[in-house]
Order: structure tokens, then C-alpha cells, then sequence
């Protein structure tokens, strides 16, 4: 493609029906003829790599990513030698040992991923999720007490801990000795732990930064198992096959939305495959509840799994996603799995009505700025709203306005509890930290993607502006780069599922590795209909004779939707990614739409 037709943008295309120009993600021709050429690989996977800043000489490893290439030494991590030898101690001495996890996803598969390896080795683990609206993120002093009164000898934090200095200062003082395994961003000063393994501490040179927290435990239960065989703890039992939980490794890796490049995405590659084996008894259960089908994808990790799994944290029982990832007994798994099933539709429910109440405040408050301008961050905060559904709302409000989003739901007393979503290239981690060491909070942290944090109600409007102007900057260069960037063009008759096959070889896709999309040029939409709550279903026909299903998810009341349902819209180009269309045996594509255009609206 020429400099000119890229200026002119992807098929002439400026500004789309959601505001955006096209562009391609490819920058070079001739590096994907290059990948193409040295490689064998067919055109449309070259232009993948390509696209992606995949160098020919890498495209192989790139391909089959492996975790013998990948996997470092877990003792570059700081703190990592001396936490897997205190705790590999512990275990030869028979002390009472807890793992102290967070309520969401990666919380919950670091928690079930030691329970797992501690009755691999024959030792015993007791996991304590804190109940998100009784006792908030991360260990509390009543909580580290009640352990130690019960007769706990050492606590392990796993996806928290790093920011909690004054509970783990308290538990140092009764004798309740801590190992924090965390990948959250952290200050200069550290709380009182033994240990503190976080590759996103200031004094840690592992560059290991992008795990998710399960990453980062994986990586200990690594150091802690060679711990165990250097001090002759296996001599006369079987060493673990630790790639076996691998599948908790891919579902918390996926639905903390870290970057799948790396050892990230071997991680998820070799999980996936693992989780196909259905060897977890409670994935399995709700992977049946969630009808799931096909091969275990991370859209299934995302979409389907995660949220179930949160729900229990989200609008029931903290422990009730643990507890299912770590049992063995199957009427067990089946049980909870339908109870996190239900309380799924629960918070469905409840995200509904305060995503609603959240746009039009925000609607409101746009409208009353000058020029109707977008400012740095998206606010919304209210009373009464539920704790455990602000992640997934600020998440929407971050799509539909593309700035980072906050969400803070304020209590009786005027406390508020916020969390945050952000844009790729804004990390909202570390403006939410500065805004504690500003005084601006009572608690917050995060990484770069998200963060949570608890405020004074009277601190709102001093926060908003602080955080404004932390971000704008990034947020300015982040909306320069928000055109939609696309990997090709294919035609309607093209789009089929063997070529859907075909992408699959550069999978896994995800957060930091974007998942391929395409336009299809020149369609005519021949049927829409709305389906579920509010996606918009269609049929379109191409130039080519070609016939393509299609769907627009959460479209029905955007420009989107309306585009797609206007019988006198004529030619429509195209842009959105091709997904498996599974049912009963059947295996199908369909196009996931997620943006259009008339063509008379393209610059020819």
C-alpha cells in the first residue's frame, strides 16, 4: 500500500460511522513478502506477523511459542530465592501455612495454583479470600489475627499485599510472618514482609513486569519446587508435573488483560492446551454450565470462564471461585459451577442498571462542556451503586467514551470504593499510586491496564483533576493513534472458516497482541435483527456472490446498530475480526463488526 493511500486512510476511509479513520496495521510491504518468502507461510499470516513487528529470523519461535525458550530463572526475581526457601522450610517443618488471595480471577487461580502444588508435594494449604464488600482488596488486620489465632504460622499474599503495609505491619507484631507474591505497581517503601516477590517493585531488574499475578506465582511454585528437590523433600515422593496446571495459568493471565507476547502468551498457548484435557474439574463444570464450545480460546477465557468465576466475588461468596478451581470431588464442582452461573445473571443484572445510570450521568456532564469535548478521564460516581460491578462498568465506559474510565461506588458514610480501566499506553497503576502518595486516597494501586482504590467522597472532584492532568498527555497521544488498524482486506466469499483456521497459527491473540481484523469491502446488509439484549444480527452479501454472517455485540442503540438495521443504507464497507461459529458440532465463521461505513462515504 502506498504512503498516499495510507494518508488517505484503508480504503479511503476517514471517518467511520463510530468516528474513526482505517488504517493498516501494516507499515512495510515488503517485510511481509520477506516473512512470506524465508518462512513458506501463506500471504495473509506473513501480513499478520508483519503487522505485529515480528522479524523473519523470529517468526518460527513466534509460531510455537515455547516455554523451554521463554521460562526464566525464577530467582531473578527479587526476593524469589529467599521466599521459596522460607516457605520450602515451613513445609518440611509442618508449620500451618495460608495463601491470602484477591476476589478476582487472578486472585483466585494464583490461590487454587498453590492449594494444588502444596497437595501435590502432601503438604496442607488453607486459602482465605476477603469478602470484597465486608473487608475490601488485599489482607486486613482482623483477618491476618483470626489466621494466626487458628493457629496459622506463615501467610502467603498472592495478587496483593504489595501496597498493604500497615496490616502486614500488624501481623509482624503478633508473630504472623508474610510472603507477598503480587504483580501490582509499588512504592519506594515496602511493607514489613519477609519476602516480596513483585516484578513491578522499584529495585527489580527481572523484567518480568508484564505477568499477571498467577505469572508470577507460577514462577514461584517453580523456585519453591526447586527449593523442595535441592533439600531432599522428594527423595521419597513423587516430584508434581507442574505444567498440569497450566490451565490456571491461561485463565488468569487472559482475564487480568496483561500483554500476550512473551512468556505471557506461552503461558496461554501451552494453558490452553492443557485446559482442553478438561484434567480441572471445576473448569470443566462451568465450561459446561457456560456452553461452552470448540477448543478452549482466550475469547472463552475472557468471556465465558472469567466471568463466572468472578461472579462469586463480584455478588456472593468470595471463596466460591477458589473453591471451585481447587476441588477434586465432581458433584462439588457441578454445584458450584451452577451457583456461580446464577450469580452471573445476578450481576448481569446489576451492571445493567448502574451502567445505565453511570452513561447518562456522564452524558450529562459532557453536554455541559464547552464544545462537547472529552475530558482526559471518564468519572462516574454513585450512591448505593454495588462494589462488585464498577470493574466491569468502568470497562464499558472506557469503549464507549475510549478514555480511561472511572467508576466509584460511595456508601452510607460517604466512603467510596473506585476501580479503574484503562487504554493501552495510559498506565492508570501508577497515576492512581501517585495520587496516594498525594494524600488523595485512603488506599489505591494498580497496574497499568487497571486499578482500585478507596476514597473520601470529599476527595472526588480534587482526585478527577488530579488525575486529568497526570494523564493527559498520554491520553492525547493515545487518541492520535486510535484509528482502526486493519491487516488486510478480504472478500465476503473469502472470509470462511478454513481462513479462520488459518489465523490460528499466530495465536493466541489478546491484550498486547491484537487479534486480526479485517475490512470487507462493498456489502450490502440483506437481513438485521436484534438478538439477545441488544446485539444486532445480520446477513451480508458481497460483490462476489458471497454470503457472510455477522454480528454487532452491544450495537443496538449506537451509530453502529443503526447503520447495520437501515434498509436504505446501500453499500457498507466492513471492519471487524472473523470468530469461530460453533453449535452442536458444527463449525462455522462468523464476522464479529465492529465498525462501518457507507461506501459513498470513502474517498474513492
Amino acid at each position: 500500500m502506498s504512503t498516499d493511500a495510507i494518508s488517505r486512510g484503508f480504503l479511503g476511509v476517514e471517518r467511520s460511522v463510530s468516528g474513526r479513520s482505517w488504517a493498516s496495521r501494516l507499515g512495510d510491504e515488503r517485510l511481509a513478502l520477506a516473512i512470506a518468502q524465508r518462512e513458506g507461510l501463506p500471504e495473509i499470516i506473513a501480513r499478520v506477523l508483519a503487522g505485529r513487528g515480528v522479524a523473519p529470523e523470529d517468526c518460527a519461535a513466534y509460531l510455537a511459542p515455547s516455554l523451554r525458550s521463554l521460562m526464566p530463572d525464577p530467582y531473578e526475581v527479587t526476593d524469589m530465592e529467599k521466599a521459596a526457601t522460607r516457605v520450602a522450610q515451613a513445609i518440611m517443618a509442618g508449620e500451618k501455612i495460608a495463601v491470602f488471595g484477591d476476589y478476582d480471577v487472578d486472585g483466585a487461580t494464583s490461590s487454587a495454583l498453590l492449594y494444588r502444588f502444596f497437595k501435590a508435594t502432601g503438604s496442607e494449604l488453607r486459602i482465605y479470600i476477603p469478602d470484597r464488600i465486608r473487608e475490601g482488596y488485599g489482607p486486613n488486620a482482623p483477618a491476618l489475627k483470626r489466621l494466626k489465632d487458628e493457629g496459622t504460622d506463615l501467610v502467603i499474599t498472592v495478587d496483593c499485599g504489595t501496597m498493604a503495609h500497615k496490616a502486614l505491619g500488624l501481623a509482624a507484631d503478633y508473630g504472623l510472618p508474610s510472603i507477598v507474591v503480587d504483580h501490582h505497581q509499588a512504592e519506594p517503601s515496602l511493607p514489613p514482609a519477609f519476602a516480596l516477590v513483585n516484578p513491578n517493585r522499584m529495585d527489580d531488574a527481572s523484567g518480568l513486569g508484564q505477568l499477571a499475578a498467577v505469572g508470577v506465582t507460577f514462577l514461584f511454585v517453580v523456585a519453591l519446587n526447586r527449593a523442595l528437590r535441592e533439600a531432599g523433600w522428594y527423595a521419597d515422593r513423587e516430584e508434581p508435573d507442574l505444567m498440569q496446571w497450566l490451565d490456571l495459568v491461561a485463565l488468569g493471565t487472559v482475564c487480568d488483560v496483561v500483554p500476550l507476547t512473551g512468556l505471557n502468551r506461552a503461558f496461554v498457548a501451552q494453558g490452553l492446551r492443557v485446559m482442553q484435557r478438561r484434567q480441572n474439574k471445576g473448569l470443566a463444570a462451568l465450561a459446561d454450565v457456560a456452553r461452552m464450545n470448540g477448543t478452549p480460546s482466550p475469547y472463552h477465557c475472557g468471556f465465558l470462564l472469567g466471568p463466572r468465576v468472578n461472579a462469586g466475588g463480584r455478588v456472593g461468596r468470595a471463596d466460591l471461585g477458589a473453591r471451585l478451581l481447587t476441588t477434586e470431588n465432581e458433584l462439588e464442582a457441578n454445584a458450584i459451577a451452577e451457583e456461580l452461573n446464577v450469580m452471573n445473571a445476578e450481576r448481569q443484572a446489576i451492571e445493567a442498571q448502574v451502567l445505565e445510570e453511570a452513561i447518562h450521568q456522564v452524558d450529562e456532564r459532557l453536554s455541559s462542556r464547552r464544545a462537547n469535548t472529552v475530558p482526559p478521564i471518564i468519572v462516574a460516581a454513585g450512591k448505593g451503586w454495588h462494589p462488585g460491578v464498577i470493574g466491569i462498568v468502568a470497562s464499558r465506559l472506557k469503549d464507549r467514551y475510549e478514555r480511561p474510565s472511572l467508576v466509584i461506588a460511595i456508601d452510607e458514610k460517604g466512603e467510596g470504593k473506585g476501580s479503574g480501566r484503562s487504554l493501552s499506553g495510559v498506565d492508570l497503576g501508577r497515576a492512581v499510586t501517585a495520587a496516594l502518595e498525594a494524600g488523595l486516597l485512603v488506599n489505591g494501586g494498580g497496574h497499568a491496564m487497571a486499578a482500585g482504590l478507596t476514597l473520601r467522597e470529599n476527595k472526588l472532584e480534587e482526585l478527577e483533576a488530579f488525575l486529568a492532568k497526570r494523564l493527559q498527555d498520554d491520553v492525547a497521544v493515545a487518541s492520535e493513534a486510535r484509528a482502526l488498524k486493519l491487516d488486510g482486506a478480504i472478500a465476503a466469499r473469502g472470509a470462511t472458516r478454513e481462513l479462520y483456521e488459518l489465523l490460528q497459527q499466530a495465536g493466541p491473540y489478546g491484550a498486547g497482541n491484537a487479534e486480526p481484523r479485517f475490512a470487507v469491502p462493498s456489502v450490502r446488509v440483506v437481513r438485521a435483527d436484534i438478538v439477545g439484549k441488544a446485539h444486532v444480527r445480520v446477513i451480508l452479501a458481497g460483490e462476489d456472490g458471497g454470503r457472510l454472517k455477522g454480528i454487532a455485540f452491544r450495537a443496538a442503540e449506537s451509530p453502529l446498530g443503526a447503520l447495520l438495521m437501515d434498509k436504505g443504507a446501500g453499500l457498507l464497507h466492513i471492519a471487524g475480526r472473523l470468530s469461530a461459529d460453533e453449535w452442536q458440532g458444527r463449525r462455522d465463521v462468523q464476522f464479529t463488526i465492529e465498525d462501518a461505513v457507507p461506501t459513498r462515504d470513502a474517498t474513492p
